[in-house]
């Protein structure tokens, strides 16, 4: 499933193509013909992202709603639009370009107490600029909590746009284990946690991928060969079972919590 940054990615790229744009709207599939009817011949005014919930905000306060999920995906390109090839539950043109979107969990027209219903029962997201006065409200969640701190940072509702490669990195590059309980976690140890996720997240949003390894440990430095993984970017812990941690050299274990991998360095973060 995309993390948050893809999602910060597309609202951007929709935006450079759409906005002040009047839309044709179709779905040629089918499942999305009558909210594809209200959209069509409306302006998109702007586009948001909070957490993996993508938003286009169109003139009359009619709100598309896509959550991508784990299949669904996004294409585009100039000019018009080709013959549909799959099920493409959405398609949106202007005189100047094309976006499709095919198999997504949620696409639907949300009104403006729903959007505000949507932020609400979600947690902050550190790529959002008004996510750190927020990020209060996530502490005190995580303070009371003695839930794994990895399945908290992996609830929505807690921090919003943190999938399992952000989560386990910034784990390690804390030092915390990802079986400790919430309510462990100091508030400095929670502050330096939030800084590290929102300086992580916006070199993903930079660069298009999700790379957490510092400059002393990268390939070039260690003298190691780079990564090559479908993710791309250079990590400590993620999808590396076995492999050599990058800072200590023992092997990195694999868990599960909660039906999903855990990935750590017992040395690196002991407990």
């Amino acid at each position: 499933m995309p993390e948050g940054h893809t999602i910060h990615r597309l609202a951007a790229r929709h935006a450079e193509l759409f906005a002040g744009d009047k839309l044709h709207a179709a779905s040629p599939q089918g499942r999305f013909a009558e909210g594809a009817a209200r959209l069509s011949g409306t302006v998109l005014e702007s586009t948001e992202a909070y957490g993996k919930h993508l938003l286009h905000h169109y003139a009359g306060e009619l709100t598309l709603h896509v959550h991508l999920g784990l299949y669904g995906k996004f294409s585009d390109g100039p000019g018009e639009p080709p013959e549909p090839v799959g099920q493409v539950r959405l398609r949106l043109a202007s005189d100047r370009h094309w976006l499709d979107l095919r198999g997504p969990t949620a696409c639907d027209l949300l009104t403006p107490p729903e959007v505000a219903a949507l932020r609400d029962r979600l947690g902050p997201d550190p790529l959002r600029a008004d996510a750190d006065a927020d990020a209060e409200r996530a502490y005190t969640r995580i303070s009371r909590s003695p839930t794994p701190l990895a399945a908290l940072l992996l609830d929505q509702s807690v921090v919003a746009g943190t999938g399992l490669i952000f989560v386990t990195e910034a784990l390690f590059r804390a030092g915390l284990p990802p079986r400790m309980p919430g309510r462990a976690l100091s508030r400095a140890g929670w502050d330096a946690l939030w800084a590290d996720l929102v300086g992580l997240m916006r070199l993903a949003v930079a660069h298009g991928r999700i790379d957490t390894v510092r400059d002393v440990h990268l390939p070039e430095a260690m003298g190691r060969p780079a990564r090559v993984d479908r993710h791309g970017g250079e990590v400590y812990v993620y999808r590396r079972p076995g492999a050599p941690c990058h800072v200590c050299g023992t092997e990195v274990s694999r868990g599960e919590l909660a039906g999903r991998n855990l990935y750590w360095c017992r040395t690196c973060q002991p407990g």
